[in-house]
C-alpha cells in the first residue's frame, strides 16, 4: 500500500466524525426539523397572561427532547472519561497474528480509548477505591476490534455467571442504597469471603494500584488469555499489557479520601488538562506469548481469569505504543455513546474458553441494546468502523444507514448475491479451528482451585511501604463491616495469603487470629492442610516477582507532575523563576499559590501572577512543593496557617518538600522544624527522605537538580514510618 493510501485511512475515523459536528458560528437557531425560531423567549400563549397553548409545536419539541435527554448509565464503569488517538505497532507480528494492525510499522490506527471506574455511579468521584476500566477502540482497515480490559490483570471471578452476584454485592445496599462507589461494607465482603476465588483480586484491590496517581500514570490489562492466529492458522495464546510511559504511581489513601472532596473530577480533569496543552498520554503495548503445545506446562491455568502468567515465566514483549492526542468534542456523543464488546475482533485474534470471557461476549451486546436503545448502536458515529458496513440487516430504531435496492437476503440473484461472503485470503474471519471433545456438564476444571498461591506471590512481591498499606487498607475496610463474623470469616482466608498479613489486620480489628476456613467453594485442597497443596514446580516457583510492585516502576520522569510553588509579596524573584523554569524544562506544570490571589511583588519590585490561593486549592493536588527564598515572603506563609497545614499535609503524604534559603524557615514553622535537620551543612544543597534544602538564593549552576531527581521518584513512603503528621 502506498504510503498516501496509509495517511489517508489513518485519517478517515477523524473525517467520518467531522461529517456529524456541529459548530456554531452565527446559524441561526433551528427546530430539529431545520425551521428557523424567532422567539426562544416566550411560549405561545392565549395572550400575554393567558394559558400555554398545546399548538406550541416548538415549545412541545424542545421540552420533549429535554425530558429524554439521559440514557441508562453503564451498570458498572458508568463513572468514565476518554480520549482519541491512534496506535503504532513497531515492528511486524506476522510470525503470531495476521491481524494487519499489528503487521504494519507505518501505519498509524485511530483509537478511541475510555477509562472508568468500576462500582460508581457516572456522578461518583475519581478516587474510590476500585478497579478502572482500560477499553480500547481500534479502527482498523479490517474492522473495528475492542481491546477491553482492567487496570489490573486479574478478576474477582472465574465464571461470568457470578457476575451478577458479585456486582449486587459491591453496589450500594438496595435497603438504604449506601455505601456510593465503595467496598467497605458488609454485602461486599460477606460474597469475598464465601469465594476464596476472589482472593488474588482481593489483594490487588487493596494494593496502591486502586487509587491511581492518575490515569495516565496505570498499567492496563487484558485481564484474559487471547489467542493470535497467523497466515499459516497457527495459534499461540497471548496476554495483552499496556505500560505507561510516565510510569506507575499512585496516591495515599487519605490523600484520596481529600481529592473526592477537593476535586472529585481529578483524574478526568487530569486527562483532559494533559493532552489540551499537548503532553500526549502514552503506553506501550506489551505481549506474553504462550505457544500452543506449552498450554499446560505450567501450574496454574491460562484460561484462569484469576491468575497472571509471571513476567519471570513468560517475559513480556513491549511491540508498539498508544498514543492520546486529541479530547472528544462532545461528552455525550463520545464518551457515553461508545460501545465496546470484546467480541468485536478482527483477523488474527481470537478467543479462548476462558469462561469468565465466554460469559462476556453476550452480556455487552445485551448491555449495549438496553443502554442505547437500539441494535443500530454501531451505527452511532464513535462506533462506527472505518470499512463501510454491508450486510442484510434492516430497519429498527435509529437507523441511520440508507440501503438501495430491494435484496436484503442472501443467497440471492437480483442483486448478483451482493453482499457475499469472503474467503479468508480475502480477508474473511474465520475462527481458530480448536478440537473440541466433551460432555456438556455444569462443572470446573480442577486446575482452577487453587485461589492462594498467586494471592501470596502478589503480597511477597511488595515493597515494605505497600505492605502496609495493604494492611491498612483491609483494616479500613472489614473496619466497617457491621457483622463480626463477616470481618473473622474474610481474616480467615487472608492466614491462607500470609500469616503475618492476617494477624496485622486482626490485631487492627481487635480480634483473635481465626482458624483457616475449612474447604469454601472450588478451592484445594479438597480435604487436608492448605499448605500440602504445591501451585509450582520448585524449578518455577517464583518467590516474588518484581513486576509486581509499584516500587519497580519507571522513575525517570517528572512530565506532567504538578508543583506548588508556595510564595508572598516580597519573594525573591530569582529563587522563584529559577525553579520555575527548571520545572518547567523539565515537563512538570508549577504553579504559583499565595495567601490571595492577584499578583505578588518580588524583592526587586517585579510582580508574578499568582495561579491559585489557599482558598481554592490544597496540597493534595499537587506532587510536590517547594518554596523559594524571600525573607518577607517567608515570614508571610511561616504565619499563615493554611500554609503550614499545606505544608504538613504533603509531609504526611511522602511527597518531595523543597525550600531555598529564607524559605527554609517556612519548613522550620511547620512539623518539619521538629522532625528534620533544617540547618546548613558544608554543602549547598541538602537532600534526604525527599527533602531537599537549598541554603543560599540562586547561587551555583543547577541547583534544582537534586529537587527534580526527586520529584521524580513520586514518593518517599518511608517517612510514614515515623510519627503521624498533624494535617
Amino acid at each position: 500500500m502506498a504510503q498516501n493510501e496509509k495517511s489517508k485511512n489513518s485519517n478517515q475515523k477523524l473525517e467520518d466524525l467531522e461529517r456529524f459536528k456541529e459548530y456554531g458560528s452565527g446559524e441561526f437557531l433551528t427546530t430539529n426539523q431545520g425551521l428557523k425560531v424567532n422567539d426562544n423567549q416566550n411560549s405561545l400563549k392565549a395572550g400575554e397572561r393567558g394559558a400555554t397553548l398545546l399548538e406550541d409545536f416548538i415549545l412541545r419539541e424542545k421540552i420533549t427532547h429535554f425530558d429524554h435527554e439521559r440514557i441508562p448509565e453503564r451498570i458498572v464503569h458508568a463513572r468514565g472519561s476518554a480520549a482519541h488517538g491512534y496506535f503504532q505497532v513497531y515492528e511486524s507480528l506476522g510470525k503470531y497474528t495476521k491481524a494487519k494492525f499489528l503487521n504494519d510499522p507505518a501505519l498509524k490506527t485511530p483509537v478511541f480509548v475510555r477509562f472508568s471506574t468500576v462500582a460508581g455511579s457516572r456522578g461518583s468521584s475519581d478516587l474510590a477505591r476500585d478497579v478502572r476500566g482500560f477499553s480500547v477502540k481500534f479502527y482498523t482497515q479490517e474492522g473495528n476490534y475492542d481491546l477491553v480490559g482492567n487496570n489490573m490483570p486479574v478478576f474477582f471471578i472465574q465464571d461470568a455467571i457470578k457476575f451478577p452476584d458479585l456486582i449486587h454485592a459491591v453496589k450500594p445496599e438496595p435497603h438504604n442504597e449506601i455505601p456510593q462507589a465503595a467496598s467497605a461494607h458488609d454485602t461486599f465482603w460477606d460474597f469475598i469471603s464465601l469465594m476464596p476465588e476472589s482472593t488474588h483480586m482481593i489483594m490487588w484491590a487493596m494494593s496502591d494500584r486502586a487509587i491511581p496517581r492518575s490515569l495516565r500514570m496505570m498499567e492496563g490489562f487484558g485481564v484474559h488469555t487471547f489467542r493470535f492466529v497467523n497466515e499459516q492458522g497457527e495459534g499461540s495464546f497471548v496476554k495483552f499489557h499496556w505500560k505507561p510511559l510516565l510510569g506507575v504511581h499512585s496516591v495515599a489513601w487519605d490523600e484520596a479520601t481529600k481529592i473526592s472532596g477537593k476535586d472529585p473530577d481529578f483524574h478526568r480533569r487530569d486527562l483532559w488538562e494533559a493532552i489540551d496543552t499537548g503532553a500526549f498520554p502514552e503506553w506501550e503495548l506489551g505481549i506474553q506469548i504462550v505457544k500452543e503445545e506449552d498450554e499446560h506446562k505450567f501450574d496454574f491455568d491460562l484460561l484462569d481469569p484469576t491468575k497472571i502468567i509471571p513476567e519471570e515465566l513468560v517475559p513480556i514483549q513491549l511491540v508498539g505504543k498508544l498514543t492520546l492526542d486529541r479530547n472528544p468534542d462532545n461528552f455525550f456523543a463520545e464518551t457515553e455513546q461508545v460501545a465496546f464488546h470484546p467480541g468485536h475482533l478482527v483477523p488474527g485474534i481470537d478467543f479462548t474458553n476462558d469462561p469468565l470471557l465466554q460469559g462476556r461476549l453476550f452480556s455487552y451486546t445485551d448491555t449495549q441494546l438496553s443502554r442505547l436503545g437500539s441494535p443500530n448502536f454501531h451505527e452511532i458515529p464513535i462506533n462506527r468502523s472505518l470499512p463501510t458496513v454491508h450486510n442484510n440487516q434492516r430497519d429498527g430504531h435509529m437507523r441511520q444507514q440508507v440501503n438501495k435496492g430491494r435484496v436484503s437476503y442472501e443467497p440471492n440473484s437480483l442483486g448478483d448475491n451482493h453482499p457475499m461472503q469472503a474467503k479468508a485470503a480475502e480477508g474473511g474471519f474465520t475462527s481458530y479451528a480448536e478440537r473440541i471433545d466433551a460432555k456438556k456438564v455444569r462443572a470446573r476444571s480442577n486446575s482452577f482451585f487453587d485461589h492462594f498461591s498467586q494471592a501470596t506471590l502478589f503480597f511477597n512481591s511488595q515493597s515494605e511501604p505497600e505492605k502496609n498499606h495493604i494492611v491498612d487498607a483491609f483494616s479500613f475496610e472489614l473496619g466497617k463491616v457491621e457483622i463480626p463474623e463477616i470481618r473473622k470469616r474474610m481474616v480467615g482466608i487472608l492466614t491462607l495469603v500470609d500469616k503475618d498479613l492476617a494477624a496485622k489486620v486482626a490485631d487492627n480489628l481487635g480480634i483473635e487470629v481465626p482458624e483457616p476456613p475449612a474447604q469454601l467453594n472450588h478451592s484445594v485442597p479438597a480435604d487436608g492442610n492448605p499448605e500440602e497443596f504445591q501451585p509450582f514446580t520448585k524449578e518455577q516457583k517464583p518467590d516474588a516477582s518484581t513486576a509486581l510492585s509499584m516500587l519497580n516502576t519507571k522513575k525517570d520522569s517528572i512530565k506532567t507532575r504538578k508543583i506548588a510553588i508556595l510564595a508572598a509579596n516580597g519573594v525573591d524573584e530569582k529563587s522563584l523563576n529559577d525553579m520555575k523554569n527548571a520545572l518547567t524544562a523539565e515537563g512538570a506544570v508549577p504553579m504559583i499559590i499565595a495567601p490571595k490571589l492577584g499578583k505578588i511583588k518580588g524583592i526587586k519590585g517585579n510582580e508574578t501572577k499568582v495561579d491559585m490561593s489557599f482558598l481554592t486549592t490544597a496540597s493534595v493536588l499537587f506532587d510536590a512543593v517547594f518554596v523559594p527564598g524571600g525573607a518577607q515572603s517567608a515570614a508571610t506563609l511561616a504565619d499563615d496557617a493554611d500554609a503550614i497545614h499545606f505544608i504538613n499535609e504533603a509531609y504526611r503524604h511522602c511527597k518531595v518538600i523543597g525550600a531555598e534559603a529564607d524559605g527554609i524557615d517556612v519548613l522550620k514553622a511547620s512539623y518539619l522544624g521538629k522532625n528534620f535537620p533544617v540547618t546548613p551543612l558544608e554543602m549547598d544543597v541538602q537532600a534526604a527522605e525527599g527533602v531537599v534544602l537549598i541554603f543560599r538564593d540562586g547561587e551555583g549552576s543547577n541547583r534544582e537538580s537534586e529537587f527534580i531527581k526527586a520529584v521524580a521518584q513520586h514518593r518517599f513512603w518511608d517517612r510514614e514510618l515515623k510519627s503521624k503528621v498533624p494535617a
